[in-house]
C-alpha cells in the first residue's frame, strides 16, 4: 500500500502520555578509572533527543502527518529544550507546568556504539496539573482523528480511564501502548500495543502459537478490545482481532538497539489508520518501520521516504 503525501498530511493524530528528553554522551574508553572497576568515558560529542510520548509525536510528524502532543513539564531548562524541539520539528504542543517536578531526562552515556549506562531524572506530576490537562485533552480531542495514549509509568497518564471514556464518547479510536502489570485501566481501548514481555506479564507465558492466541483472545475480551498487537522482536508482530491472527514475520535485518522501537510502530498505525487504510496494512508497514529502526542508535524517527521505498 502506497500513500500519498496529501493523503498523510491530512490526518490528524492526538499523542497523549509521559514526555521525556532523552540527552547522549558520546566518547571513547581508553582505560578503566583506578578509582573504582568502571571505564573512564572521555565525552566528545552531546546529543538531545526527543523521547517517549515525544517520540512517537516526532515519527508522526516525520511520516508527513500533523499531531499534537499532550504532556506535563517542569518549570526548568530540560522542558525549555523540549518546547523547543517540538517547534523545530512542527509538533503542536499542549504542555501542563508542573513547578513541583523536573522534566524527565534519560542520560545516556555511550562508547564505540555501545551504551555503557543509564541514568534517570524524574519525578511523578500532581493531581491538579493531571486534571488541568485532562480538561485540555477533552477540548482537543474534536480537532483529532485518532488518539495514541503513551503510557511510559511515569504517572502522565493517571486519568488513562477517563480519557479512553471521553474518546469513546467523541467516536475517537484509541490506540494505547501500555505499561505495567494492571491492563484493566486500559479497558475499551480501540488497540493497546504490548511487547512480548509486557503481554506476558499481563497473560501470562504461552506455549506456542495456539496458546498464544487463546490468551490474546481472552484478554481482548475481558477488556473489550476491538484488537490486540503483540510486538514480538526476531519474531515479528501478531495482531489479533475478529477475524482471527494475523502475522507478519520479522523485518529487521539486523538489530542493533530497540530503543523507541515501539514508539515507531503504534507511531505508524496511528497515522495509516487515521487516512483510513486498513488494520492489517497498517500492521504490515507498521513491521517495515519498526525493522527499520532497531538497526540504528537511540531513539530515532522513520521519514515517509524510508517507509515506502
Amino acid at each position: 500500500m502506497n500513500l500519498s503525501r496529501e493523503t498523510l498530511g491530512r490526518a490528524r493524530i492526538l499523542v497523549v502520555g509521559d514526555i521525556m528528553l532523552d540527552r547522549y554522551w558520546f566518547g571513547d574508553v581508553d582505560r578503566i578509572s583506578p578509582e573504582a572497576p568502571v571505564p573512564i568515558v572521555h565525552v566528545k560529542r552531546e546529543e538531545f533527543r526527543l523521547g517517549g510520548a515525544a517520540n512517537v509525536a516526532c515519527n508522526i510528524a516525520s511520516l508527513g502527518a500533523r499531531v499534537t502532543l499532550m504532556s506535563v513539564v517542569g518549570a526548568d531548562d530540560a522542558a525549555d529544550r523540549v518546547r523547543t524541539m517540538l517547534d523545530e520539528a512542527r509538533i503542536a504542543h499542549l504542555l501542563e507546568i508542573d513547578s513541583t517536578l523536573p522534566t524527565t531526562v534519560k542520560l545516556r552515556v555511550g562508547a564505540r556504539s555501545q551504551q555503557l549506562i543509564r541514568i534517570d531524572f524524574e519525578s511523578r506530576p500532581d493531581h491538579h496539573s493531571l486534571t488541568r490537562k485532562t480538561d485540555a485533552y477533552r477540548a482537543a480531542l474534536q480537532d483529532h482523528d485518532v488518539v495514541v495514549l503513551s503510557d511510559y509509568g511515569k504517572g502522565g497518564l493517571a486519568h488513562v480511564r477517563t480519557m479512553i471514556v471521553l474518546a469513546q464518547e467523541a467516536g475517537k479510536p484509541v490506540l494505547v501502548d501500555p505499561k505495567g502489570s494492571d491492563y484493566s485501566i486500559y479497558a475499551g481501548a480501540s488497540l493497546i500495543t504490548p511487547n512480548r514481555s509486557e503481554f506476558e506479564q499481563v497473560a501470562g507465558r504461552y506455549q506456542g502459537e495456539e496458546d498464544l492466541q487463546a490468551r490474546a483472545d481472552q484478554l481482548r475480551v475481558q477488556l473489550g478490545l476491538k484488537a490486540l498487537i503483540v510486538t514480538r522482536s526476531e519474531e515479528g508482530m501478531s495482531l489479533f482481532d475478529d477475524d482471527g491472527h494475523f502475522r507478519v514475520p520479522a523485518a529487521a535485518r539486523e538489530v542493533f538497539d530497540v530503543t523507541g522501537a515501539g514508539d515507531t510502530v503504534i507511531a505508524t498505525l496511528a497515522a495509516l489508520l487515521a487516512t483510513g487504510s486498513s488494520l492489517r496494512n497498517a500492521v504490515t508497514l507498521a513491521n517495515r518501520a519498526g525493522g527499520i529502526v532497531v538497526g540504528r542508535f537511540g531513539t530515532t524517527t522513520i521519514a515517509y521516504e524510508e517507509l515506502f521505498s
